[in-house]
């Protein structure tokens, strides 16, 4: 089974959160929510609390497949923050997955992580993404760094998520089950 982080800072897109978190889970991939404030209850961006499954000091990210970033603001802003998931981010990049959306690819950016890749990101947030090529479509694929460029491509972003995980029939299936 594959495994999944969706890191939650303060601030985070709840559309984007949530419907990553539902659409993994209803293709059986096993979605651990990570919180990165040290609180287990970690409120969006619209003061939505969420009770995230773990703390960051408390995961082993070895175990898992693909770290997701959901956008949001101050959310996007607090993850470029956190050196811990910046370190992640660094050793997923050489070899698993990495999933961002929203205003999240900029922390990418400020990484040096979508240089020379392409990229889509929240309308305003170009600049951030450092040497990359900005696409503007609502989902990227460069690699193994998949980007989504906001709230109303949360479903697709998530369906993507999926066929890079699972497959094309796992991604099938759940879009058909949601009317996609």
């Amino acid at each position: 089974m594959k495994k999944v982080v969706v890191f939650l800072a303060e601030g985070f897109e709840e559309i984007e959160a949530i419907s990553i978190i539902d659409i993994l889970r209803r293709a059986e991939v096993a979605v651990t929510t990570v919180s990165v404030t040290g609180d287990q209850t970690v409120k969006g961006a619209h003061n939505i609390p969420v009770e995230a499954d773990k703390l960051f000091d408390n995961v082993n990210f070895a175990d898992y497949n693909m770290l997701v970033l959901p956008g949001g603001m101050p959310g996007a802003k607090n993850l470029n923050e956190h050196e811990g998931v910046k370190s992640q981010l660094k050793e997923f990049a050489e070899n698993k997955f990495i999933g961002a959306i929203c205003a999240a690819p900029m922390v990418l950016g400020n990484m040096g992580l979508l240089k020379g890749k392409r990229a889509t990101c929240y309308p305003g947030f170009e600049a951030e993404l450092i040497e990359a090529t900005v696409t503007h479509e609502p989902v990227t694929v460069d690699g193994n760094i998949i980007t989504g460029k906001g709230p109303a491509f949360a479903i697709s972003f998530s369906l993507q998520l999926i066929e890079t995980l699972v497959g094309k029939a796992a991604r099938d299936e759940v879009s058909n089950g949601l009317l996609v």
